[in-house]
């Protein structure tokens, strides 16, 4: 996409790894980042593209969680083990609190990258903000690897270990977090009976 579109074509790949996360952009930025420290791209353009790119994808996702809506979300969890009503109203409060710095901050996490613009299009985040908070945590996230891959010319994939390190780091995380929820679910019954 890069050879035929050129900064385009790093803007589109970024997009469709913000819906779908086949191609992280853990590969995606470095190697723009190297294009560009060839001249095959200019640098600027590279990370402004991305960015767009970014923002894009993340509509897309937002629009999903938007027409999954509230009430979807709430019959899901009903059906779910382990899951209550409950938990989707403390999540709601707990996003109507700290919704923008999540989907900041969310933006530069791999994996939480392209799903927290579900939980903001569930709640209708208003598309100013979520849209302002997404393209700046793309623009810091996507910096930082292109420039990586900038700097680091011809050796452009040891951005990609550090990226995929990060990723398993934040995978492991979530299982644990999964892991002690579920461990906690199965303990309250038991204590009741």
């Amino acid at each position: 996409m890069m050879n035929a579109l050129g900064s385009p074509g790093a803007g589109l790949a970024n997009a469709l790894d913000s819906i779908f996360p086949v191609l992280p952009s853990e590969v995606v930025l470095p190697v723009a980042g190297f294009a560009a420290s060839r001249g095959e791209l200019g640098l600027a353009a590279v990370i402004v593209w991305t960015t767009i790119g970014s923002v894009a994808g993340s509509l897309v996702v937002y629009g999903a969680g938007a027409w999954l809506g509230r009430d979807r979300v709430r019959a899901l969890a009903a059906r779910m083990p382990l899951v209550k009503t409950a938990d989707v109203d403390r999540a709601e409060a707990w996003f109507a609190r700290h919704g923008g710095k999540t989907v900041l901050l969310g933006r530069m996490l791999p994996v939480f990258r392209v799903l927290i613009s579900v939980p903001a299009g569930v709640e209708r985040m208003p598309l100013v903000r979520f849209i302002g908070y997404t393209a700046i945590g793309s623009a810091v996230w996507n910096t930082v690897f292109v420039v990586a891959g900038y700097s680091l010319g011809e050796h452009w994939e040891r951005v990609e270990a550090y990226g995929s390190l990060l990723s398993k780091a934040v995978i492991a995380m979530v299982a644990v977090a999964v892991i002690v929820f579920v461990a906690v679910r199965l303990r309250r019954p038991a204590r009741r009976g």
